[in-house]
């Protein structure tokens, strides 16, 4: 069985009607300089218990911080992904200024076979990109949902 993600794109028109959405660049030593093909859209596992939806709520909140004020949501196709993960999207107009972060953390042992754990946020930052850059700065897997959301706004 494929594992499943579930997420939410927040988007926005800038002051000169150009399409940004926000995007989370992932925490811990792994990613620490990386940039291109690394940001992520907020999102996380859930099981065939949970209700998709719910959970990218969830998942949104606990990778920004922030909560989600809106109700129109647009649901997009799922998007699967090399590792063959089926990742769910909704897609919503809100507007954080300034993208702030406020993460979940994982642990990992660090440096490797040191026995030293550390803790890491699991998105370290979030960031507003025109859906150009975003394109650049998603990762491969994730870039449709970024084609998905342009292609129903503009």
């Amino acid at each position: 069985m494929s594992k499943k993600s579930a997420g939410i794109i927040c988007y926005r028109f800038n002051s000169n009607n150009e399409l940004q959405v926000l995007l989370v660049h992932p925490g811990g030593p792994f990613f620490q300089n990386k940039d291109a093909g690394v940001w992520s859209v907020p999102k996380g596992e859930y099981s065939d218990q949970e209700d998709p939806h719910k959970s990218a709520i969830r998942e949104f909140y606990e990778e920004t911080g922030n909560r989600i004020s809106g109700h129109d949501f647009i649901t997009l196709e799922p998007v699967k992904i090399k590792s063959g993960k089926i990742i769910q999207t909704w897609a919503i107009e809100e507007d954080f200024e300034p993208a702030y972060i406020s993460s979940n953390t994982f642990e990992v042992e660090w440096p490797p076979r040191t026995g030293i754990v550390k803790s890491y946020p699991e998105a370290d930052k979030a960031e507003w990109f025109l859906t150009e850059d975003a394109k650049i700065k998603i990762h491969p897997g994730q870039l449709a949902i970024i084609l998905q959301l342009e292609a129903l706004l503009l």
